[in-house]
């Protein structure tokens, strides 16, 4: 990429003018005296746990008054909360927009305390005869029938509330130190005989090089870098995992794994299904490794192989191209979808160009109504196009869910990546057909890569993961242990595909979703599989399927993953499912085999 062209920074000052703005004061005394009267209109209505719940018809129209006030005031949270980490995500440094993002996370622990105590009180209600007498409640009707399981698994209103105070100098502080400090570490690599300090997310980023010396070269920079900062990373690890652990057993759980699939809108049944069709397919991903060593001229796949360029002549994508790309490709599908693209890239929503103190990887985030925010750190290649598409397809679900209250906006993060996987699928796709022989051998690779990474890196980290809060229940684990555990998750998954003597055994350290909700990986695999079945399903039929998209759409936070699944004709709970999904992806190892043969 040419470093002196400039790549877009997103843009807050449609939002206020600044941090320090007095829109921006008043906005945010304003939220804090909300949160503060809802506390005070839950305790004048008893919002909370009770032995005694009022009689239907009471039960409704405080029902109705609450969850107005609930909804209205978490809009009002989700737009000022996004504002702030608009400053923090792209510059930990800021000290002042750190002191304003704390002053609001403690403010918050109240909102969380009320949200708490309506959970409990829905639980202590006839759900279903509310449902019948109120018309909103019967708008809300998933996520009051799940609040009533949710509410068996809360501990005492005394101990909940102190649980919500202490996450914000437990996991929530430790999740805040992992980001700063990963955010602000700089790596001296040696390149062509000269050190050169890097960002986390520019050595990262010299995975994608050309020259395999300069990856080789990254990567034990990277590693150096990893162990140099891995105690306290492993103390917030330990921490996080503690809590996880602790909370899920005090809540009655059968383990912190149990608590998260129910936050997910899915079963156990379900995450077999699709774990079993994972691993049945691990050969099939070796086998691509096994091509792409021989793409690279090399005898086995090294780590810092995984993300190689292969092919000559390949495209360079600059951001501009490929925002013009995407939106011509998305009206390919729709014009609703083509357009707001185009307003995305108009309004300067993305953040695109690796920065110190930047947070590394890309994620969208809802801002207000329609309105989002994507940050990456973006590389001109077919990957940093698909990465731009993938997030815009989080904007577009978001888009999809504005006229929807914020209790019916909760998607869980198994239904989050539906949007994004099937836009990301919709460029490969587009991307292939006018390619020629050595372009498409790169997109394949390119888009073989990721479902690697989403299907057999995403096992070793819920692989991980999983071991890691068993072990954790006995005590805290070491540097050392937590490598260990890494590495054994990285030989179940990637085994012999892999150079073994080249495992990322500090990929705990560096992947931020260890450090927030617990189980953030098998869900993206969840997405990608699902977005693939839709997308075949949208092949067969075009017209039946846009039809019926945006609703599904706008209805991830109303019903849960196997219902929804069943208005497509898809059964989850079985690995036929999944394997028919992985089966897509095993086509395109085929096509990449008769491609280089």
């Amino acid at each position: 990429m040419d470093k002196n062209k400039t790549l877009p920074r997103w843009d807050m000052s449609v939002i206020y003018p600044s941090l320090d703005s007095p829109q921006f004061e008043r906005d945010f005394r304003a939220l804090m005296r909300s949160i503060e009267d809802l506390y005070g209109l839950f305790e004048e209505f008893g919002i909370q746990k009770t032995e005694s719940p009022p009689d239907t018809a009471a039960a409704a129209k405080t029902f109705d008054y609450v969850a107005k006030q609930l909804n209205e005031l978490m809009e009002s949270h989700r737009m000022l909360t996004a504002y702030v980490y608009g400053f923090v995500t792209t510059d930990s440094r800021d000290d002042f927009a750190q002191a304003r993002l704390s002053e609001l996370q403690k403010h918050s622990v109240k909102l969380t305390q009320c949200i708490t105590r309506f959970t409990a009180w829905i639980g202590s209600l006839d759900v279903e005869a509310l449902i019948g007498a109120s018309e909103y409640a019967q708008d809300h009707a998933f996520a009051l029938r799940k609040a009533k399981v949710d509410a068996e698994h809360l501990m005492s209103p005394v101990e909940e509330a102190l649980a919500v105070e202490m996450r914000l100098t437990g996991g929530t502080a430790w999740g805040k130190l992992h980001g700063n400090i990963t955010s602000q570490i700089t790596v001296p690599v040696e390149l062509e005989g000269e050190t050169q300090e890097l960002t986390m997310s520019e050595t990262r980023n010299l995975a994608y090089d050309k020259n395999r010396e300069t990856r080789r070269a990254g990567f034990e920079a990277e590693m150096k870098a990893w162990a140099k900062h891995a105690l306290p990373l492993a103390a917030a690890m330990n921490s996080i995992k503690g809590e996880t652990a602790l909370l899920a057993r005090k809540r009655g759980w059968e383990s912190a794994l149990h608590a998260a699939v129910f936050q997910n809108n899915i079963d156990i049944e379900t995450l077999e299904a699709m774990m079993t069709a994972a691993r049945e397919s691990f050969p099939m991903f070796r086998r691509y490794f096994q091509l792409k060593a021989r793409m690279l001229g090399v005898p086995k796949l090294a780590w810092y192989d995984i993300f190689a360029p292969v092919g000559e002549g390949v495209r360079v994508w600059e951001y501009d191209e490929a925002s013009q790309f995407i939106v011509e490709q998305f009206a390919a599908y729709s014009p609703k979808m083509s357009e707001f693209a185009a307003r995305a890239f108009k309004e300067n929503w993305v953040d695109a160009p690796p920065a110190p103190g930047k947070r590394d990887g890309a994620f969208c985030m809802g801002v207000r109504k329609d309105e989002s925010r994507i940050l990456m750190n973006y590389k001109p290649a077919f990957g940093g196009l698909s990465t731009l598409a993938h997030e815009l397809g989080h904007a577009y679900h978001n888009l999809c869910l504005a006229n929807r209250t914020m209790i019916q906006h909760q998607t869980p993060m198994t239904l989050a990546e539906t949007a994004s996987i099937f836009c990301e699928t919709i460029i490969r796709q587009a991307s292939l057909k006018d390619a020629d022989k050595q372009e498409q051998i790169a997109i394949l690779e390119a888009s073989l890569q990721g479902a690697c990474q989403v299907v057999v890196d995403i096992s070793s980290r819920f692989l991980f993961e999983k071991n890691t809060i068993e072990r954790r229940q006995e005590r805290e684990l070491s540097v050392e242990e937590l490598c260990n555990i890494m590495r054994q998750a990285q030989m179940d998954t990637y085994g012999e595909g892999i150079d073994q003597e080249t495992f990322h055994t500090y990929m705990w350290a560096s992947k931020p979703h260890y450090y927030g909700s617990a189980f953030y990986n098998y869900p993206y695999m969840f997405g990608l599989l699902f977005g693939l079945g839709l997308y075949a399903l949208y092949q067969q039929d075009p017209d039946g399927f846009r039809a019926r998209y945006d609703d599904l759409l706008s209805s991830t936070g109303m019903a849960d993953a196997a219902t929804l699944a069943q208005q497509f004709g898809f059964d989850i709970r079985t690995p036929d499912f999944w394997r028919a999904s992985l089966s897509q992806i095993g086509q395109d190892v085929d096509l990449l085999e008769s491609l280089i043969a």
